[in-house]
């Protein structure tokens, strides 16, 4: 009898993913006017985009990738040390770094291939990470590449950071956290992490992904909203954040002290051995860059309606299990705790002609699985209603399935 393959395996482990509902699966869709999305076809209300301010499809970018596409081509042709860093990509990196008072940056083509590789660029054996547990998995996966010793300190807890790092022998030590964390929409203590970091002779990566854009002054990020800005920014601090999310295109950067960009330059495997993003994405985000500096009125609108949200869920909610977690930012988690429940009322929302999506383990700790209602610029005070007035019909069918089956 012919021994089976470990190739067979993979129909049984999908089996198993299904059994415990944990399956994803993409939907196919298309822009379909404001905060809208064909999904599959059907014409949807959507609050799961990282387009928090709107911008993806604003003409000004359009026009300027266009023009960038044009000019340069659709692609760039080499890694950025060979032939594909162009004169937008130049630019735009001088344009990033004054946007966020920082001495210079370094434009990559995503930030999960910022993060993976930076990480490993500063520290290595015999080094120390000290990294937040609900950090993203880009950070993660740097982390274990870096081959460091990873310290791993509760969320948000800095008393077990400062313990974690006066025990360290290491002469480098790297302290890793998202600004605000992507699942559960809260920020992390900037200015108390960096003093702990000046205390302990620490550098700090700080992941703005959802917070460029949207936090500071003129979005200018959570860097700026700690009041670390121009003059007032140390060294310690190398400042990551992404272009794909409030930005509305695609990319990320690092930005911090000139010799640190640079050795991240000469060091940084992930950006010396890839095709560097194509000009027309640089012209793009140009664009962006003046429309979050103007645009004021943005992330004014968006406060509001995480306001609205926030006021008329606060008794929808009531007797049904389901909790709001304390986000003040455009990323508003809905606990539920069970995948299938999570789910179901994914499917719920889905059959009113709305889309949020359920985001469950490995991406949030098990037993808090939930929907993830991101807010945009884009939605209504209208949307919004129409959310709440969902969400709350279905946490109604939660309390009566509850008080039938009890």
């Amino acid at each position: 009898m012919t021994p089976s393959s470990w190739l067979d395996d993979f129909p049984l482990r999908m089996v198993e993913l299904d059994r415990a509902h944990l399956r994803r699966r993409r939907a196919v869709v298309t822009p379909d006017g404001g905060a809208r999305l064909k999904v599959d076809g059907r014409s949807m209300l959507a609050f799961c985009s990282n387009d928090y301010l709107g911008l993806s499809t604003h003409p000004d970018l359009v026009r300027a990738a266009c023009a960038g596409a044009q000019a340069f081509g659709v692609g760039s042709g080499g890694s950025p040390l060979v032939s594909g860093h162009s004169a937008a990509n130049e630019a735009l990196e001088s344009e990033l770094a004054a946007f966020v008072g920082l001495p210079r940056a370094l434009y990559f083509y995503a930030g999960f291939a910022a993060n993976v590789g930076i990480v490993p660029a500063l520290v290595g054996a015999g080094d120390a990470i000290f990294s937040d547990a609900l950090n993203h998995a880009c950070l993660i996966d740097g982390a274990r590449l870096s081959r460091a010793r990873i310290h791993r300190f509760a969320h948000a807890d800095l008393p077990a950071l400062e313990r974690e790092l006066a025990h360290s022998s290491a002469r480098r030590k790297l302290v890793m956290t998202d600004a605000v964390f992507s699942m559960d929409g809260d920020c992390a203590d900037i200015a108390g992490l960096l003093a702990l970091c000046e205390r302990h002779d620490a550098l700090l990566l700080l992941d703005d992904a959802h917070g460029f854009g949207v936090r500071g002054p003129q979005g200018r990020g959570s860097l700026a909203e700690a009041g670390l800005f121009g003059a007032a920014a140390s060294r310690r601090v190398l400042y990551m954040a992404t272009l794909s999310k409030a930005a509305g295109a695609a990319g990320a950067f690092v930005a911090g002290d000139s010799a640190l960009v640079e050795w991240l330059l000469q060091k940084t495997r992930s950006y010396i051995f890839a095709t560097a993003a194509p000009a027309m994405l640089a012209s793009a985000l140009s664009a962006s860059l003046r429309r979050i500096a103007q645009d004021e009125w943005r992330r004014t609108h968006l406060c509001r309606l995480v306001g609205r949200l926030r006021s008329g869920l606060a008794a929808g909610l009531q007797g049904s299990g389901w909790q709001l977690g304390a986000s003040q930012t455009a990323i508003q988690p809905l606990l539920i705790g069970r995948n299938d429940a999570a789910l179901a009322a994914m499917a719920g929302l889905r059959a009113r002609g709305i889309w949020v999506p359920a985001i469950r383990p490995p991406t949030v700790p098990e037993g808090t699985a939930r929907l993830r209602i991101a807010l945009s610029a884009a939605h209504t005070e209208a949307d919004v209603d129409q959310l709440i007035e969902a969400l709350t019909a279905l946490a109604r069918e939660s309390v009566d399935a509850l008080a039938a089956n009890a």
